[in-house]
């Protein structure tokens, strides 16, 4: 399917504040969280020098999380 229409990426508003949790703690609880989950899958915190290149593992990540944020905007914004 092709479309020819091209996102425009614009700066957004500056935040306003809320009662909602800041974000960072949220952040730190997935951090926690994605911890946990690594040991009871590996049986062993990620440390350095574990048989791994961590710089291709992040890079396949990320090349994951470009996805699934343009598929999120996909879904939300329609294009």
């Amino acid at each position: 399917m092709s479309n020819d229409k091209q996102t425009t990426i614009t700066d957004q508003p500056k935040p306003i504040q809320n009662d909602l949790p800041a974000v960072w703690d949220l952040v730190k609880k997935d951090i926690e969280e994605r911890d946990t989950v690594g040991v009871q899958r590996y049986g062993i915190r990620l440390q350095p020098f574990n048989g791994r290149k961590s710089l291709i593992d992040a890079y396949q990540e990320a090349l994951d999380l470009v996805a699934y944020l343009r598929q999120a905007i996909y879904e939300i914004e329609g294009e």
